[in-house]
């Protein structure tokens, strides 16, 4: 599922990023490391981490489902939950000292994200499967994150990496919580003998 939606991040920045940024003739590349020195091999790289995974307790549902089933029967299921998957955006030029090229990246990658506040069904990857559609997308708000120092420090490891400009992203996702659900009679149908 987490899969699923790194996936359709990438596809909607493959499909939304301008091809001229930072350049007409330069491959931008979409990673989801660890955000360090040395672990982006391909760059420039636009790079999303999943660094928190939260169910949104405002978005909790206790309304079970219903479905009727030709037996007299019914079939009742939890709602999903709803999980809020955060992300930290970073941007990688090629040379690390590119200040300029790291901020078109990252502009062009804001620009994206304030377009798409909600994700519909032509954004979706495949395989997602099962979420109650458009998933909510919140950009540009503060991150879940104590101090990025600290992140920055304990991204650093022995190479040490700089600070870097962060874009923060949280999507919603749905998560099945019954695969089957629990079969019950339905009241007030009147049922054959055997």
């Amino acid at each position: 599922m987490l899969d699923g939606l790194d996936t359709t991040l990438e596809l909607l920045l493959k499909r939304e990023l301008p091809p001229d940024v930072p350049s007409g003739d330069t491959e931008v590349f979409i990673s989801f490391q660890t955000p360090y020195q040395g672990a982006i091999k391909q760059k420039p790289a636009i790079n999303l981490f999943l660094y928190d995974v939260q169910e949104n307790l405002e978005l909790r549902s206790s309304a079970w489902s219903v479905e009727r089933q030709t037996n007299g029967r019914a079939i009742r299921k939890r709602p999903p939950a709803r999980v809020d998957c955060s992300y930290l955006i970073t941007a990688w030029p090629q040379n690390e000292e590119d200040v300029q090229t790291e901020h078109q990246l990252l502009g062009a990658v804001m620009k994206v994200l304030l377009r798409h506040r909600k994700l519909s069904e032509p954004l979706i990857a495949d395989n997602l499967e099962g979420q109650e559609l458009p998933l909510r997308l919140i950009s540009l708000r503060p991150s879940n994150l104590q101090s990025f120092g600290e992140f920055w420090q304990a991204m650093g490891g022995k190479e040490g990496t700089r600070p870097k400009v962060v874009l923060h992203c949280t999507v919603t996702i749905s998560v099945p919580v019954d695969e089957a659900g629990e079969e019950a009679r339905l009241v007030g149908v009147h049922q054959p003998n055997s």
